[in-house]
C-alpha cells in the first residue's frame, strides 16, 4: 500500500511541476502577444501618418510648383505647341 502511496505523490509532483510550467509559458506567451500587438498598432499609426503625407506631397498645385521650379517645365500654349497629322499616301501603303 505504501509504494502506490509514494506512486500517487510522485505523479502528484510530477503535474505540479508541469503545471507551473504551462502557466509560465501561458504567461510569457501573452506578454510576447501583447507587445506584439502594441508593435502593429504602432505600425498601423506610421502607415497612415506616410498615407497622410503621401497624398498632400501629390496635391495638383504642389506637383505643377515642383514642375516648374525644379524641371523648368511650362504650361503649353498655343504659340509653342507643334501638332503633327498623319496622312496615308499611297507609297506608304502596302500590299
Amino acid at each position: 500500500m505504501t509504494r502506490v502511496n509514494v506512486v500517487l505523490l510522485i505523479m502528484l509532483l510530477a503535474s505540479s511541476v508541469y503545471l507551473v510550467r504551462v502557466s509560465y509559458d501561458a504567461r510569457h506567451l501573452f506578454g510576447e502577444l501583447d507587445r506584439a500587438q502594441g508593435e502593429e498598432r504602432q505600425l498601423d499609426i506610421e502607415h497612415e501618418r506616410l498615407k497622410a503625407e503621401k497624398q498632400s506631397q501629390a496635391t495638383p498645385l504642389r506637383v505643377e510648383k515642383m514642375a516648374r521650379e525644379r524641371l523648368a517645365m511650362r504650361t503649353a500654349t498655343p504659340a509653342i505647341t507643334q501638332y503633327v497629322s498623319y496622312s496615308l499616301t499611297a507609297s506608304g501603303v502596302t500590299k
